[in-house]
């Protein structure tokens, strides 16, 4: 089976979208290795550091362009998150509660607690899973790339 490479997984991301994603690659690479996978919807893309968690995965649902960001400082950039326009607050607040915040028994035995945090004056408790698996639109894109920015500037002064 052929390693597939990152212009593989380009050809599929609608043209729109393609500078988002070049941008995001282009800050990563240095730092994390990508990884391509196949999957039912196409070709998926994530990138971590050796023996850590990812930072981020880009996937397709539907016809749509997913960013799945792990936000593991998501508290050290309170203001980003307070910037967020509606239709990504609407997306996180429909993601799933974690229920670990009830019972840590709960879930899976290897899942981790979810992100607890406030952005005005909701407070939100999700799965770390679904939290900002986000859609990439065009309003959005620039939201996306701070949360990305700021996550990335976090780990690296770890």
């Amino acid at each position: 089976m052929a390693k597939h490479k990152f212009e593989d997984f380009l050809v599929g991301v609608p043209d729109e979208y393609k500078g988002f994603v070049t941008t995001v690659h282009e800050l990563l690479q240095g730092d994390y290795k990508g990884r391509i996978q196949t999957t039912k919807n196409g070709l998926s893309l994530s990138y971590a550091m050796p023996k850590t968690q990812r930072i981020l995965g880009f996937s397709f649902r539907d016809s749509d362009l997913m960013v799945h960001i792990n936000a593991e400082n998501h508290a050290k950039y309170p203001d980003v998150l307070h910037s967020l326009p509606q239709v990504i607050v609407s997306q996180i607040d429909e993601a799933s509660y974690c229920k670990k915040f009830d019972d840590l028994q709960k879930c899976w035995s290897t899942c981790e607690p979810g992100y607890d945090f406030y952005i005005g004056e909701k407070h939100f408790q999700k799965c770390r899973y679904y939290c900002f698996k986000l859609k990439v639109d065009a309003e959005s894109i620039p939201f996306l790339l701070e949360i990305i920015k700021s996550e990335h500037k976090e780990r690296a002064n770890v």
